[in-house]
């Protein structure tokens, strides 16, 4: 399907010092004309105000704009078809602040705003699924609750519309002080999941990192089972390769690993397994490592010693996670902790973390559900809630940043780019963006990073993003890892 809108192009809303609605399911505040018979808020909606005001920056529909017949979505979604929207659900919990998961998960407010116009475009004869796969020790029931789903759930059903809600995980740990101490079984993905081998076709193709891969576990033998002797294999959750169209919605946020995270990292949320992911290489730079900047003997006695007892966490119940804890107290003491210590790949030398993302991204548009690539199998858009975002220590542990920002674009690599400009970063110094423009084998976006552009209601922010100079309210602080490296 062709859009109107330039693959090119983002529409930015900016509004400085906006705020979510609190109340679920995050009706509008204001009656429009697309929608006048749905039911209102008595506070403001400064996010469904936003998403709807992105759609018409876009010009989607918009010879129909003011109307009750305007439809911006029909262009991308067709009647009949089925939508997984994907959030950012990583964590329920900021580590030190009550209401920090606000800026740590996508919130509520922005899955209703768009499900709202996808379901205009599916013309009450498509399904909306919200799923994620989160880290795997949060819990999804406590997303659910804050992010308001069930209430979105019984509003859509009073309706009459098709909206269900996955979780994408097969199993979710418990953890203590950063140790797995037990592990259950979850129902996952009724769809099931595909395998795929992108072999050849890999952004590792040309890495030197197999057998000295670390993935999502304490068993590094599985992800190098996945990524040796030619194999470069995935475990993929099947409403991501059933669906006609995903639609990301992440949080924008720094990242330890990546940079930044947004579209396109978003899709490690689509995986059945994440220990099929490779997250760094351990060893020395000089010999393909990206674990950190240097590794003396003091930090090669660390990575050997968390590896003994990482294999006592798995061997011994009980016992084993127990001296897993104690040994990580000591630890922090003798080394030093995860937020003053570059480690685990948490720095801008990361040569891994991009790979695994956009072989992800490869899938999501080109995954046929019998594990092969075929072409034009699946659209893939991004609407990006920076209506407040994560810097410094994310993702999982940012600051708050109230940066009252939606973006939104037919190409997730062109969201990304313009989501870094927006941050006060280069996108041409992540990987993960940059790379993304130079995909040969199953491109991910045509066209050139430098010539993608922004559509605003502020005249500041908008034009190519090469002479987009934000202003200093916008900048984020980038995770310590990537202070020094990533900024304009």
């Amino acid at each position: 399907m062709h859009s109107a809108m330039d693959s090119l192009a983002v529409a930015v809303f900016h509004l400085a010092h906006a705020q979510y609605p609190a109340v679920a399911p995050f009706h509008p505040a204001e009656v429009y004309p697309e929608c006048a018979d749905m039911p209102h808020l008595s506070e403001s909606n400064h996010v469904y105000a936003a998403v709807r005001e992105c759609f018409r920056l876009a010009g989607l529909d918009k010879d129909r704009y003011g109307t009750p017949q305007w439809n911006p979505l029909k262009e991308l979604i067709r009647p009949g078809e089925t939508v997984l929207l994907k959030p950012n659900f990583v964590k329920e919990s900021h580590p030190t602040d009550p209401n920090g998961w606000q800026y740590v998960i996508t919130h509520g407010s922005i899955i209703r705003a768009v499900a709202d116009y996808v379901f205009m475009a599916l013309s009450g004869t498509g399904t909306v699924i919200v799923a994620d796969g989160p880290q795997t020790d949060s819990s999804f029931e406590k997303i659910s609750e804050l992010t308001g789903l069930p209430e979105l759930a019984a509003f859509y059903a009073s309706v009459g519309y098709d909206f269900k809600v996955f979780d994408l995980r097969k199993e979710e740990w418990e953890s203590r002080k950063g140790v797995v101490v037990a592990r259950r079984p979850r129902d996952g993905d009724p769809f099931g999941y595909v395998a795929f081998d992108l072999k050849e076709c890999s952004e590792f193709l040309t890495h030197a990192g197999g057998g000295h891969y670390y993935g999502a576990d304490y068993d590094s033998d599985e992800v190098n089972y996945h990524h040796t002797d030619g194999r470069h294999e995935y475990l993929i959750a099947g409403v991501a390769v059933n669906a006609d169209v995903i639609f990301s919605l992440p949080k924008l946020k720094t990242h330890k690993k990546a940079g930044v995270t947004a579209s396109l990292k978003n899709l490690v949320g689509i995986n059945g397994d994440k220990n099929w992911l490779p997250h760094h290489t351990e060893g020395k730079p000089e010999q393909g490592g990206d674990e950190r900047p240097v590794v003396a003997f003091k930090s090669g006695a660390e990575r050997n010693l968390v590896a003994v007892f990482r294999k006592l966490s798995l061997r011994v119940p009980v016992i084993g996670p127990l001296i897993h804890m104690l040994a990580r107290k000591l630890g922090e003491k003798l080394f030093g902790g995860g937020e003053n210590i570059v480690r685990s790949g948490n720095w801008w030398g990361n040569d891994t973390v991009w790979r695994m993302c956009l072989d992800l991204n490869k899938i999501a548009l080109y995954g046929i559900n019998d594990g092969t690539l075929g072409e034009n199998v699946r659209r893939h858009y991004s609407l990006i809630d920076g209506i407040i975002a994560g810097e410094g220590s994310g993702p999982l542990n940012p600051s708050p940043k109230s940066a009252g920002l939606i973006c939104f674009g037919v190409n997730p690599a062109a969201v990304d780019a313009v989501g870094a400009v927006l941050m006060g970063f280069d996108p041409y110094k992540i990987p993960i963006i940059r790379q993304s423009f130079l995909c040969k084998t199953f491109p991910i976006i045509r066209g050139s990073l430098a010539d993608v552009y922004i559509v605003s209601n502020d005249s500041a922010l908008s034009g190519p993003i090469v002479k987009t100079t934000m202003p200093s309210q916008l900048c984020f602080k980038p995770h310590f890892g990537w202070v020094g490296h990533i900024e304009k």
